[in-house]
């Protein structure tokens, strides 16, 4: 008699056999998009101009040449002073939203999010109008050039102030309200009910809003790029190097380094969360704030201030955008919005960001979904598992600049079979989508976690292959995250520079380039103009994601309700 395995299990095998697969296809992909990029950046920076290997020379002269070693310091201190401006403005602006009873919360919230939709070289090209040589405020600077540490400083604060209140919104929106009681029964200091109960129940949510805004400022290229002058910092040295000096070794050098802090603190942040303990528990009672006049007129007008701050700089970016030919010829017109006529590409820089930011947003989506989901829901292959989350953790640590050079010296080397993709708008989508995809990654991950395991175990015993479980369960139930991912991956797209200034052609040059090259032309009122373009491009494409979503989610969501 022979025995043969019931379909039950034969229709696991198939489904183990093809997620297999899927993993090893993913891990592919990922390790071709990430390792071996960076691999081919770490072996150009121990080469010479002609290939031979040289060790660590490269790294003496980096470290023995005195206007990249002061590079290097002046990126640190920079990054250190701003990151501690930003996390004490994000801090008390969050904890205005969360902890008062202010008016006006929905209004603030959706001002201070409003750099999200612009390029960081927008809050340089204002800070030259209001500050510059011949702007409108620069006596408020008491005789300080903006061309430097300030305007970079300012600049920077600016476009990384809402990714510090995202986080510190989140830290701070989850609190015991016991506490404040058993405070104030036990007549409690405020100031030490602050420190001991709102402090310490954040503090790992300023920890890490701290290496997110140390790491983003380190990195960054568009602000220093704009507003730096003749003050170096790294990200603009690996420009000069590649881009002015073609000394592609020394680039590479400087890319290097560059990756070494911002691995350090993603290493860090990544220790100090592990730490973390859950601040509600299952008896915790959610904190309310009760109306106090004078706190909630401080925060008011806190707020205030922050938010006018930012409405200046984005509302003098769009004045500059409209002024005929600053500051001789105030006449306002449209005439810097004929991209024709200011340069060669015209609009299809602009069209080229649509593309971008369309493809970006399809094709990281699927990877980010099916990924995350080999990670959450597929049990039975631990090292796998862990290899797709590792290697999706990883793009967190690598800033944008270090990535597009790695993809030049990868993808360009004449020996690689994907060489058809450099120089076309596939290599831009590939290192857009690998340098954001960490954050959509881990809010894929989260919602799935959301779902109970017993609606795979129901689906198996139906004998359902996994493929239609995701089509018919998994994805409408996720489908909030899903639409989530997609407007990230492409406001990212629309908005990005540092991923993308060494993989453009003159084919596929961006919108955020486009601004880049403007602004070194000296036309920086037609920059203004196109990065004003990428801000309400930006602004019509959430708010119509936000309706479109909310019809779509209505119906697919209606078994929430039940």
């Amino acid at each position: 008699m022979t025995l043969t395995a019931p379909p039950l299990r034969q229709a696991l095998s198939r489904d183990q056999k093809t997620q297999r697969l899927m993993m090893a296809a993913i891990i592919a992909i990922l390790s071709l998009s990430i390792l071996f990029p960076l691999y081919a950046i770490l072996s150009k920076s121990l080469e010479n101009k002609a290939g031979d290997f040289i060790g660590a020379d490269n790294f003496v002269t980096f470290l023995t040449t005195p206007a990249l070693y002061y590079s290097f310091t002046n990126s640190l201190w920079v990054a250190l002073l701003t990151t501690a401006i930003v996390l004490v403005l994000a801090f008390f602006y969050a904890f205005a939203l969360t902890r008062t009873c202010m008016p006006f919360k929905p209004v603030f919230k959706v001002i201070a999010f409003i750099p999200l939709l612009s390029p960081s070289l927008l809050s340089g090209i204002s800070l030259v109008y209001w500050f510059g040589n011949k702007g409108v405020a620069k006596g408020l600077l008491f005789g300080e050039s903006i061309y430097g540490p300030v305007g970079i400083i300012i600049g920077s604060a600016y476009w990384v102030f809402p990714h510090v209140l995202i986080i510190l919104l989140t830290a701070l929106a989850l609190s015991d309200g016991r506490l404040y009681e058993a405070a104030t029964a036990l007549r409690t200091g405020r100031w030490r009910s602050f420190v001991t109960i709102t402090l310490s129940g954040a503090k790992y949510g300023i920890i890490s809003a701290g290496f997110v805004a140390f790491t983003l400022i380190f990195t960054d290229f568009g602000v220093p790029k704009v507003i730096g002058g003749n003050f170096n910092m790294l990200a603009t040295d690996v420009y000069k190097q590649v881009i002015g000096q073609q000394n592609f070794q020394m680039g590479a050098v400087v890319s290097v380094v560059l990756l070494i802090p911002a691995a350090i603190a993603f290493a860090v942040d990544r220790s100090v969360q592990k730490r973390q303990v859950s601040v509600l528990g299952a008896k915790s009672v959610p904190y309310v704030p009760k109306p106090e006049r004078g706190r909630d007129l401080g925060a008011l007008a806190f707020c205030t201030v922050v938010a006018l701050m930012i409405l200046a700089l984005i509302g003098m970016a769009q004045y500059a955008a409209l002024v005929t030919f600053w500051p001789y010829n105030l006449e306002l017109g449209f005439g810097h919005y004929d991209f024709d006529r200011v340069d060669d590409t015209g609009w299809r820089a602009y069209w080229n960001s649509l593309e971008l930011g369309l493809w970006t947003a399809i094709f990281g989506t699927v990877l980010v979904v099916i990924g995350a989901y080999l990670v959450e829901k597929v049990r039975d292959t631990g090292l796998l598992r862990t290899t797709i989350h590792g290697l999706s953790m990883a793009p967190l640590a690598v800033p944008g600049m270090v990535l597009g050079l790695a993809y030049i010296f990868f993808f360009n080397h004449p020996d690689n079979p994907f060489g058809f993709l450099y120089g076309g708008m596939g290599i831009l989508v590939l290192v857009t989508v690998i340098h954001f995809y960490t954050v959509p990654h881990l809010t894929v991950v989260t919602a799935l976690k959301q779902m109970d395991c017993e609606f795979d175990s129901v689906a198996a015993s139906l004998k359902t292959p996994f493929y239609k479980m995701i089509w018919r369960v998994t994805l409408p139930v996720n489908l909030p995250a899903i639409f989530d991912v997609s407007i990230y991956f492409f406001l990212n797209a629309m908005t990005t520079v540092s991923a993308a200034v060494f993989l453009y052609s003159s084919d596929t040059k961006l919108a955020s380039i486009a601004v880049l090259n403007r602004d070194d032309a000296g036309n920086i009122a037609a920059a203004a103009a196109m990065a004003m373009m990428i801000v309400y491009t930006c602004a019509a494409v959430r708010l119509l994601h936000a309706f479109v979503g909310k019809r779509v989610l209505q119906r697919s969501q209606s078994w929430r309700s039940h």
